[in-house]
């Protein structure tokens, strides 16, 4: 088994930076739901909207429509981004459904929104941004069936949002929306409903894959950079751990404090929805991932990405020697930032180019 330590050696670029940078981030250890949601509000997503800002498309090139998803008796919104047809071009165009991160606590329509109105526009595809339900207030599998339900909402109402499933179909998402993205696209996969309109694709940004208590023994020589990584930047072992912790029990939130995450977890780690690296991967759409060198979920990433590609489902993969979790979003400033961001774009073509 190859040793990808080397990918967690720090990016010189990243390093040089983080030096100036890490004292503006919490201690790993110190991270409450409280913390976390004030700083993605208060100073990730206007940071991210202020950096996209000068590279939005021009207001006439693109509609929004706000909407509603039913889900067990309450109510999810989603935003729908829709390109205008240019002269010649057809009215309807791949659908792309996107899973926002935030460690399944925190996060909301306006994380993504600039940066999918640019994808929108530039690749011509109907974007459907979801705003599902957030722990610890709805614990799993809460947020996942949401996620579920915005799926077949949007094929219900391809034709409203000016899209065409049988152009593309892509379910995608970052970090814990990406963990959701792959336990919708296996769900999808088996689901007679997707029969007529099958998901072409899925997108996995710096995915969770398998709870850490959930490591299969077949793999634990692969699944080495919890460990390899447990002192990252960004999101480390600990803050990993509390993020799983809080998605998957119930408990009052005093109790996060006081409790290890196995206190009070009501959620099998072992549940296939939760873990979805241990579901059977045959016959699932194709797969564009993109995974951070510098992350305690790397190797999961890879792992998954293997087993699929060995089930004869075809992959493309990138992965981001010696920076952290999500570094794209946090300093779009690096040259491997300005990468990943070329690599989403033609990961994207490639999925409508090869569909399933």
């Amino acid at each position: 088994m190859a040793d990808r330590a080397y990918l967690s050696d720090p990016d010189p670029e990243f390093a040089e930076l983080w030096t100036k940078v890490q004292g503006f981030y919490p201690t790993p250890g110190t991270i409450t739901v409280a913390s976390q949601r004030h700083a993605m509000a208060s100073i990730v997503i206007p940071r991210v909207m202020a950096t996209l800002q000068p590279s939005l498309p021009p207001e006439f090139s693109y509609r929004i429509n706000e909407d509603t998803v039913p889900v067990d008796g309450a109510k999810i919104a989603v935003r729908c981004i829709q390109p205008v047809p240019q002269d010649g071009e057809s009215p309807r165009f791949p659908l792309l459904v996107w899973l926002h991160g935030g460690g399944w606590i925190s996060g909301n329509l306006d994380f993504d929104d600039f940066y999918l109105r640019i994808l929108s526009v530039e690749l011509r595809v109907c974007i459907v941004n979801v705003d599902y339900r957030l722990a610890p207030e709805h614990p799993f599998p809460t947020g996942l069936n949401d996620c579920y339900a915005a799926l077949k909402w949007s094929a219900d109402n391809a034709s409203k949002l000016s899209a065409s499933p049988s152009r593309g179909f892509i379910i995608a998402g970052a970090s814990g929306g990406a963990h959701f993205a792959a336990a919708v696209a296996h769900r999808a996969r088996d689901d007679t409903f997707f029969d007529s309109r099958k998901l072409t694709g899925h997108i996995l940004q710096v995915p969770s894959l398998v709870h850490p208590q959930a490591h299969p023994e077949q793999y634990k020589a692969e699944l080495l950079s919890l460990e390899q990584c447990k002192d990252a930047p960004v999101v480390g072992r600990t803050s990993l751990e509390f993020f799983f912790g809080v998605f998957s029990h119930s408990c009052p939130l005093p109790s996060l404090i006081i409790l290890n995450m196995t206190d009070c977890l009501q959620a099998d780690p072992f549940d296939l929805q939760l873990s979805p690296l241990l579901l059977p991967h045959e016959n699932l759409p194709p797969l564009y991932i993109q995974v951070a060198g510098f992350d305690p979920l790397r190797d999961e990433g890879l792992l998954y990405e293997r087993l699929l590609r060995e089930c004869g489902v075809r992959t493309k993969l990138d992965v981001y020697p010696g920076v952290p979790h999500a570094f794209h979003a946090s300093f779009p400033q690096l040259n491997i930032s300005k990468k990943w961001e070329v690599d989403i774009r033609t990961g994207i073509r490639w999925l409508l180019a090869v569909k399933a």
